[in-house]
């Protein structure tokens, strides 16, 4: 006993102590508060995971948002946020503005516009999807458009793969395929 640091008397009543309803509330809590936390991805936080506890069936007695933030604390979980998106633009894309502003053309093929985004989609954003289309200034109807999930692009109404070049001009995405 000497070496545990502990007097006998404790480590026998620590021995055979009984589980108290307070252990057996705090255990119960702790599986549903991860429960609720695994059914939403991993992207909920203490005040969601309470409003759905205190909707819960199995929860008869009334929880408070301390209770959950204390146990979400034992249990290292936290509510994963997304991150803000910044501005992208550098500098070092930016192109002259050979259009300025004048979005008219009178002939087919005068001017092209192209544009891409990028969409995050799935539970915690683990999913990328890049959607590209080119416009012509002149009929303002869709050249072509790409779809991409993953570093090549593929371009409908050319059944092919397409080697992409992107910049940026004026805060607008454009793309040279070829």
């Amino acid at each position: 006993m000497a070496v545990v640091g502990v007097s006998r008397q404790a480590y026998y009543k620590g021995l055979h102590r009984d589980v108290t309803d307070w252990e057996i509330r705090d255990k119960f809590l702790s599986e549903r508060v991860q429960y609720w936390y695994d059914q939403h991805g991993q992207s909920i936080g203490s005040t969601k995971i309470l409003s759905n506890l205190r909707r819960d069936p199995e929860v008869t007695e009334s929880v408070t948002l301390k209770q959950v933030k204390r146990i979400m604390n034992k249990l290292g979980i936290r509510c994963q946020v997304r991150q803000k998106k910044r501005s992208r633009i550098q500098q070092q894309y930016l192109q002259d503005n050979v259009l300025d502003q004048q979005f008219n053309a009178s002939r087919p093929n005068q001017a092209w516009l192209a544009d891409s985004t990028e969409l995050v989609y799935g539970v915690n954003g683990q999913y990328k999807v890049r959607l590209s289309g080119m416009l012509d200034l002149y009929g303002r109807h869709l050249i072509s458009f790409w779809h991409s999930m993953k570093l090549h692009a593929v371009c409908h109404g050319q059944e092919r793969h397409m080697i992409t070049h992107q910049w940026n001009v004026g805060g607008m995405n454009l793309r040279y395929a070829g």
